[in-house]
């Protein structure tokens, strides 16, 4: 006869890009005690946020059942997560409707009796154990190698226990095909139902190694991986400190020893990061240097994109504010009242940069859902980008600074809506 057991399983996963570098972490806890009883963890390569938090869960569910493999129906397991969207799903208030998590809500769903599991959303500071082994499992995975349980948790492996789970501390390794939580689908009676509205899972990857900048985002639900440009400034030129009007129309300079310590800084930072799957970069030589130092650090090509070019400067290209203000004063008035008027001598207005702009972005946008591209491109375009997503004005432009090598993101998802992240402090590159 099976004798009644109650544990608490804790799971989290997290990407550092979304998608991105993931990984899952996954914990049983014995609810009178509060001891854990086994840990799961596991780096998975690029997947989303819920991609991650569900591996986890179906990880966490496993190792129950491991622990207790003759406890049948009796075993009784309350899950507790920081993901909306996985408590909702699976405890069948949500309708799933993206088709990458449908098979692993399924596999979660055929582990243990459904009758036998109970959901429960907790805030991310309740989550920590989870959360910390989601990250020990990037870390690893960043460093090439497997997660590996510490000697603390590697005593959880005891002799009277069932084989720890896929990932967990006796294994550190895949699920092995066939096993019931890698293959078996079960149908959850939500994919016919009507779904309840749901908010968007604010989940974002979990923290990362001190001094390291945050990445990630928080996915709306069911809308699928985002097409996420990041967008680089290149690194200074001669003409940059002066603050001079450098545009396509006017010399073209080269970076200067500044911007090219700043363009092998950004290649180290990209290639921490992880999620760069592409490099795209304007036909400017201040850029394409740029892109080429980034490219050579992380084995892409570059491919140049005539959409990302600077706005065209005319007669002011290679002046600072104040000469042109000297030289063309009214011109530069009717500029700044109004994103349709060009500068002087046949320029390029910031109406026409929007236009070409825009275009540019619904190209890259359409051949790039679930990637990370990098554009390596200037002021104009960037803030453009940003401008565009947001849903800002034109003379928001002129409220803007970006710093010479600084990254800038943009999500766009299905749905048509883009989120921003502004990452224009670019200390983090020096």
């Amino acid at each position: 006869m099976s004798v009644a057991r109650q544990v608490v399983v804790e799971a989290d996963g997290g990407s550092r890009g979304n998608p991105g570098p993931a990984g899952y972490g996954a914990v049983v806890i014995d609810p009178a005690t509060g001891e854990p009883l086994a840990e799961a963890a596991e780096y998975i390569g690029v997947a989303t946020n819920n991609v991650a938090e569900y591996r986890g869960l179906i990880a966490g569910l496993a190792a129950a059942k491991a622990l207790f493999p003759d406890a049948g129906d009796a075993l009784r397991v309350h899950v507790r997560m920081d993901s909306k969207l996985v408590v909702e799903q699976m405890s069948g208030r949500w309708k799933i409707k993206h088709p990458d998590m449908k098979p692993l809500a399924a596999r979660a769903a055929a582990i243990l009796p459904p009758a036998s599991v109970t959901y429960e959303w907790i805030p991310r500071a309740q989550n920590k154990h989870a959360d910390r082994l989601a990250n020990e499992a990037m870390d690893a995975g960043r460093d090439g190698r497997q997660w590996e349980a510490s000697a603390s948790t590697a005593a959880l492996d005891s002799p009277t226990a069932a084989p720890a789970p896929s990932g967990s501390a006796a294994s550190g390794s895949p699920a092995p095909s066939g096993s019931p939580a890698a293959d078996v689908l079960f149908p959850r009676p939500e994919d016919a139902a009507e779904p309840v509205a749901e908010p968007a899972d604010a989940h974002s990857a979990p923290r990362q190694s001190a001094g390291t900048p945050q990445t990630g985002w928080g996915s709306a639900p069911d809308l699928g991986a985002p097409a996420t440009l990041l967008l680089l400034r290149h690194g200074e030129t001669a003409l940059t400190p002066e603050k001079r009007f450098s545009g396509s129309g006017g010399t073209d300079p080269e970076l200067s020893a500044v911007g090219r310590g700043q363009a092998e800084r950004a290649a180290e930072h990209f290639a921490a990061l992880g999620t760069v799957q592409e490099i795209v970069s304007s036909p400017l030589r201040r850029c394409r240097e740029t892109a080429a130092v980034v490219a050579a650090r992380l084995g892409l090509g570059v491919r140049i994109d005539e959409g990302l070019r600077e706005t065209d400067f005319g007669a002011w290209e290679g002046l600072t504010f104040a000469e042109v203000r000297e030289r063309y004063a009214d011109d530069l008035t009717a500029w700044l009242a109004s994103p349709d008027t060009a500068p002087t001598g046949g320029g390029e207005s910031f109406s026409e940069v929007a236009d070409r702009v825009a275009a540019t972005r619904d190209r890259l946008v359409a051949r790039s859902t679930g990637r990370t591209v990098l554009l390596v491109t200037h002021v104009t375009p960037i803030k453009t980008f940003v401008r565009l997503a947001l849903g800002a004005p034109p003379e928001a432009l002129f409220r803007m600074e970006l710093s010479a090598a600084s990254v800038s993101e943009v999500a766009y998802y299905a749905d048509g809506n883009a989120s921003v992240r502004l990452l224009n402090d670019a200390s983090h590159l020096r």
